[in-house]
């Protein structure tokens, strides 16, 4: 079994995968995504997005991390990807699956699902780019206003040479709106000879057995579940006790003083607000530290309210 770490827009930074690759055994993490246009980024904007790359493409704990990249043109995401490589990312992922209208807007992301064409032509030309034995993958929805091309985009991956394939089960219309459509990757997974990974309303360690069990797959990705449970992975592969409360807040005090030493650090109310958005779905207790903090709009006023959370039940 393997548990990634899904690439999640502006969530899952490298302070997140830092934290989170500390307390799971994920096999991989791969990076939100690197935006392709017209041109060879510079290696700064590979440095940004992915410092672990300064570190032979391995978080801290030693998780290898995989640079994903977003765009329509295949000889730019071709040349970006061997530029990737180079850097030191382990791999290179091509996604097809971001739902938010400004990339959707620019033809990126998941409104390539319409055109199997096109995803097959931008998959080869990374393909034939790449050093073969670096992988090359891609991860999909099942389709952008509906799901009738769903084959279609999973071959069009697999013919143009992907080493592996992750699929959202759920189309760029519904959203993230349950349930997921876990049967569609059932019948990807008969058909492609590649692994196939499946991602999508795994919020526990139950849910990925289910998953794994309607599936067929052997490997699973797990996002917003991974927020809501910090050590879900843990859960999943070791059979470990989800994280109680206290050592979830402590997890966020840690977070806390890497993202205050970090060069984030002017976006840390809206950050940590965002994962409290999650960590509700879990615990009772976020709810409530949620409605005392969210008045707050400064770092030192919300620093203050974890703080005396954290001392109160130590």
């Amino acid at each position: 079994m393997r548990v990634i770490l899904a690439p999640m827009e502006g969530v899952v930074d490298d302070h997140m995968r830092d934290i989170l690759s500390t307390i799971n055994p994920f096999d991989l993490v791969v990076t939100e995504f690197v935006r392709v246009v017209n041109q060879l980024l510079p290696e700064k904007v590979f440095y940004k997005l992915c410092p672990e790359l300064l570190n032979n493409g391995l978080t801290p704990a030693g998780t290898p991390v995989r640079v994903q990249l977003l765009g329509q043109e295949p000889e730019w995401m071709a040349q970006n990807a061997i530029r990737a490589i180079e850097l030191g990312s382990n791999g290179v992922d091509a996604n097809f699956g971001c739902p938010a209208k400004t990339v959707n807007k620019s033809k990126g992301g998941a409104v390539l699902l319409q055109y199997p064409e096109n995803i097959h032509n931008i998959v080869k030309a990374m393909r034939d780019a790449v050093p073969i034995e670096q992988p090359v993958t891609a991860k999909i929805r099942l389709g952008y206003e509906d799901k009738s091309l769903f084959m279609e985009n999973a071959l069009a991956v697999y013919e143009a040479g992907a080493t592996e394939l992750a699929i959202h089960a759920r189309s760029k219309t519904d959203g993230y709106k349950p349930p997921a459509y876990w049967e569609y990757i059932t019948e990807v997974r008969k058909r492609l000879p590649i692994p196939v990974i499946a991602n999508g309303e795994i919020w526990n360690a139950a849910d990925a057995q289910r998953c794994m069990d309607v599936t067929g797959c052997d490997s699973v990705m797990i996002g917003r579940g991974a927020i809501s449970l910090p050590n879900l992975g843990d859960t999943i592969k070791t059979g470990a006790a989800p994280y109680s409360w206290l050592e979830t807040l402590t997890l966020l005090m840690n977070y806390t003083e890497k993202e205050l030493n970090g060069r984030k650090s002017d976006y840390y109310p809206s950050r940590i607000k965002q994962w409290f958005s999650y960590l509700n779905r879990q615990y009772p207790e976020a709810d409530a530290l949620f409605r005392e903090l969210r008045v707050f709009k400064t770092t030192e006023d919300i620093v203050k309210v974890l703080q005396n959370a954290h001392q109160t039940i130590r």
